[in-house]
């Protein structure tokens, strides 16, 4: 019986926002998606990766000539594009959602003059449109914030991870006299 009441305030509360809080959500769902795989990959799959590369520098026996140094710049660069995956994105729709919040503003906003402009006398057509125009920009802003809370989270874990990667592939400097 709740599920059926969640759904119909879940419709309320899109009749009562308008439409753009379809493609709001619609962006947050796509968002959290690729955070959630993010999370997923850092915890599981990076660390399978960081090993196989390791391995692989561990098994060369050439650690400091020039093709060496730059076979490991390879290796690093490799983990790097697996660590940033999908961040840029993530911080593109972060940034759309208050894009998408100032869309609905404006829609709702132009509803309220429709409703002033065939006769201003109607204050329920005017409330529904304030709400058009407050909801869609509630959303778009709840959604950026939850969103660049963990974005910049994740920001900070793949640069750190990078920086281990490049640590934990020792490099050994030839000699002067060699």
């Amino acid at each position: 019986m709740w599920e059926i009441e969640a759904v119909a305030a879940v419709r309320g509360f899109i009749e009562t926002g308008g439409d753009v809080l379809l493609v709001i959500a619609f962006v947050t769902a796509t968002m959290w998606t690729l955070i959630l795989e993010r999370l997923w990959y850092f915890r599981f799959g990076h660390r399978e990766a960081t090993d196989k590369t390791q391995a692989f520098w561990n098994a060369r026996a050439d650690h400091s000539s020039w093709s060496a140094h730059k076979i490991r710049d390879l290796l690093i660069s490799r983990v790097e594009l697996k660590l940033n995956d999908s961040l840029a994105f993530i911080r593109t729709l972060v940034a759309v959602c208050p894009m998408l919040g100032l869309l609905g503003t404006v829609t709702g906003m132009i509803e309220v003059f429709d409703v002033m402009a065939t006769g201003g006398g109607n204050t329920r057509g005017m409330a529904a449109g304030v709400s058009k125009a407050t909801l869609p920009t509630m959303a778009g802003m709840v959604a950026a914030i939850s969103g660049m809370l963990f974005s910049t989270q994740l920001d900070q874990y793949a640069e750190s991870e990078s920086a281990n990667v490049q640590d934990k592939l020792d490099i050994e400097h030839e000699s002067a006299g060699e």
